[in-house]
């Protein structure tokens, strides 16, 4: 429990670059609060020296990332086929802070989701109007290990859902629904993780990502950052149960490579089986648009005068989409922002949020013969070493995912940090300061991080703060 202490704000200062607040002397330190930027509200930007055919796949993959899903339309512009069971309609809906790609923004659109078109779910208590979308797992299921995203939503009801009438999962008991904690002890919750970026985080060899490993062993270790041995390639991660290299993308870093992850989140999240997920999740009859399965595939076409993004699938363009987007734009540097910074690596907070990664060398974006200018070569800013940790008791979800076990999860890359509004994978707390201090529990790796962090003096923990408000 926090100290009462720990609650007393900062009065802000209108003047303070990156919206961020004063620290005086003597005050409790605090979270600056969600930080404004010219960009908050978009367009998305693509990354730097994206050649033109590439800015076309991107801008035509945000299009499609946006697009609202329907179960049934005589327009395919409109969608593949939602549901039958999904947790939302669109991609934009769960990645929209602070603009298309971002995370989980501050109102929840699922609360309009459940009830559209005449749908007759009913809203679960961990979902609320100004809490975090979230994504519920069972721990076990007919007494035996689960693990599996159980949908919120079903399309009976809806007008374009036919005579489907499949039953909506029961959640109860009911928590707190600001925390999603304290409810039904058999659920965990995952919120959406920001994909601003992510085209570079899958450019960085998996050379780079070991090597960093070995160059912070023995300092790593003084600190309880040890990690486990893993089969193939060994050390602390997370390793593709089909080639043995390393996964990345998830709170678990359980999904390989992007289109690995556009194609399980259309398939889980909205329930629209691809080509990567060729099968429906669940194939109740009659809960089918057209009865064709994959709903979403590549788009034979023989006429003259298409583009050539219309042969790709939607889970294709929305990877492109992901691929080619760039890194959020950190604030102008502060006397407060820059000490902290230095005080974020004394203390060790950057054993496991490594600063920077470089990608590849040539990496191949639309061929195989010319790499792209704008992900070879290029510093990646992510503060993230891509591995999995011990977190220990107290984040702990229960959840084994590939390498990944019950406590274990990716050091969550922290730029763009500044602007989310929600943190932590279940989305427990909107405070800054909560979050840190939550990485201290029975088990977990940073604990020795969070004790050197506990015992700087309020200034320099409110440096530290307002560093990372202006990632």
């Amino acid at each position: 429990m926090r100290s009462p202490a720990r609650l007393i704000l900062l009065i802000p200062c209108a003047a303070f670059a990156a919206s961020q607040c004063c620290a005086f002397a003597g005050a409790a330190p605090a979270d600056p609060g969600v930080r404004t930027a010219p960009t908050d509200d978009g367009p998305p930007v693509p990354l730097q020296r994206l050649g033109r055919d590439e800015l076309g796949f991107f801008e035509d993959g945000m299009a499609r990332f946006m697009t609202v899903e329907v179960v049934s339309a005589a327009n395919s512009a409109q969608g593949n086929g939602l549901g039958p069971r999904f947790n939302s309609n669109s991609c934009v809906s769960c990645h929209a802070q602070p603009y298309v790609g971002g995370s989980s923004p501050a109102q929840n659109p699922l609360i309009a989701v459940a009830t559209a078109d005449g749908a007759s779910n009913q809203v679960p208590w961990f979902i609320t109007a100004a809490g975090p979308i979230r994504e519920p797992r069972f721990q076990q299921s007919n007494g035996a290990r689960d693990g599996g995203v159980h949908n919120l939503f079903v399309v009976s009801g809806r007008a374009d859902a036919g005579s489907c009438s499949i039953q909506q999962p029961s959640f109860t008991p009911a928590g707190n629904a600001v925390s999603g904690q304290g409810g039904n002890p058999n659920i965990v919750f995952r919120i959406p993780t920001p994909l601003l970026g992510a085209g570079l985080i899958e450019a960085i060899p998996d050379s780079a990502i070991l090597a960093n490993m070995a160059s912070n062993a023995s300092q790593n270790a003084a600190l309880g950052v040890k990690g486990h041995a893993n089969a193939i390639l060994g050390g602390n991660t997370n390793l593709s149960a089909n080639d043995g290299t390393i996964t990345r993308f998830g709170w678990k870093a359980q999904n390989k490579s992007l289109l690995m992850f556009a194609g399980e989140a259309y398939n889980v999240e909205m329930g629209i089986s691809n080509q990567l997920f060729p099968q429906e999740r669940d194939e109740t009859p009659n809960c089918q648009p057209y009865n064709i399965t994959p709903n979403d595939t590549d788009t034979f076409i023989t006429a003259v005068g298409y583009p050539a993004t219309a042969v790709l699938s939607d889970i294709e363009a929305f990877a492109n989409f992901m691929r080619m987007l760039a890194p959020p734009a950190p604030a102008t540097p502060t006397p407060s922002t820059i000490a902290g910074r230095a005080e974020f690596v004394s203390v060790g907070c950057a054993a496991c949020h490594t600063p920077s990664f470089t990608t590849g060398p040539a990496i191949a974006t639309g061929s195989a013969r010319s790499p792209s200018f704008a992900l070879s070569r290029q510093t990646a800013n992510l503060y993230s070493d891509l591995i999995v940790h011990h977190m220990g008791q107290g984040l702990a979800d229960g959840i084994t995912q590939g390498q990944a076990g019950p406590d274990e999860f990716r050091t969550a890359p922290l730029w763009g940090i500044g602007e989310r509004v929600y943190f932590l994978h279940d989305g427990r707390t909107s405070n800054l300061l909560a979050a840190i201090e939550a990485h201290s529990s029975p088990g977990s790796e940073a604990n020795a991080v969070i004790q050197q962090f506990s015992a700087l003096n309020p200034e320099e923990q409110q440096n530290i703060l307002n560093f990372l408000r202006s990632l």
